[in-house]
């Protein structure tokens, strides 16, 4: 993974969250904020939560006399979160690396995190974490997209922008989002951690945008997508835009849009 994937900052959380989260993360969120609150835990530490859409869907679920702490490496992308969230006693924010929790063991009944683990670079070691602050019978709850090839447009608009920078394409998308998906992987490096009940999933959603403009911007302004292509030539940020926009019409058509996303969701015990 290279150090820019993992950098939101500047423009991209507005266009994150406004853009990219109702196009593929909000289906999930409200997925894993029910599967969070069925276990009606008392204490929830929610790890890379980004923008906040699985905070924002959880809160409302969990008990009045709940703890949550949210957590994010980026400070920006939690300083926005904040902004996009309600009043609330029991939310506690903290930057925080997934993989040195700076939290007591057995402190927290759920630990969640939505679409975070493609970003870790040793996921045993984040998993062992969160393992460590979780109570005897805790779980640990989270969600990484399949394969680019079942996600629509993040394969369309990476084909795409490849073709703008054929000799150095950028492949943020295929590398960290989408490059975490072998099922067999995920199991080995969770029971590596001392997970014992690994619960796996598969879930395909629809991704839904009101045009395919808007899903080229999501994905080439939203995301550290846009560090790449700036890296190469700042100036070709609108080409390659442009370029993402019309591979998604030949495909999709003008107007609204829809393609198919899907993710795995784990449950996993210790």
């Amino acid at each position: 993974m290279a150090e820019s994937d993992k950098l939101f900052a500047g423009s991209i959380p507005k266009f994150y969250d406004t853009l990219m989260v109702p196009l593929i993360f909000e289906a999930y969120a409200a997925d894993m904020a029910k599967r969070v609150a069925a276990l009606s835990p008392g204490a929830v530490l929610e790890t890379a939560a980004g923008s906040g859409v699985v905070t924002r869907a959880l809160a409302p679920r969990l008990g009045a006399g709940a703890r949550y702490v949210v957590t994010d490496l980026n400070q920006p992308m939690l300083d926005y979160a904040a902004t996009r969230q309600g009043a609330d006693s029991r939310i506690e924010w903290r930057q925080a690396d997934a993989l040195h929790l700076p939290f007591d063991d057995a402190s927290f009944d759920v630990v969640c995190c939505q679409f975070g683990a493609m970003f870790f670079p040793d996921r045993s070691a984040g998993y062992a974490e969160a393992r460590r602050v979780l109570k005897p019978g805790g779980r640990l709850v989270f969600n990484v997209w399949d394969r680019i090839e079942e996600n629509a447009f993040a394969d369309e608009v990476t084909r795409a922008v490849a073709a703008v920078f054929p000799h150095d394409p950028p492949r943020f998308l295929a590398r960290t989002p989408h490059g975490y998906h072998d099922v067999a992987l995920i199991r080995e490096d969770l029971s590596r951690a001392g997970f014992t009940g690994i619960e796996i999933e598969t879930r395909d959603e629809l991704s839904r945008s009101p045009s395919a403009r808007e899903v080229a911007t999501a994905y080439c302004q939203g995301t550290p997508l846009r560090n790449e292509i700036e890296a190469r030539d700042a100036s070709l940020l609108q080409l390659a835009t442009d370029r993402a926009a019309e591979a998604i019409v030949s495909r999709h058509g003008e107007g609204p849009v829809e393609g198919k996303i899907q993710a795995h969701v784990i449950v996993a015990t210790g």
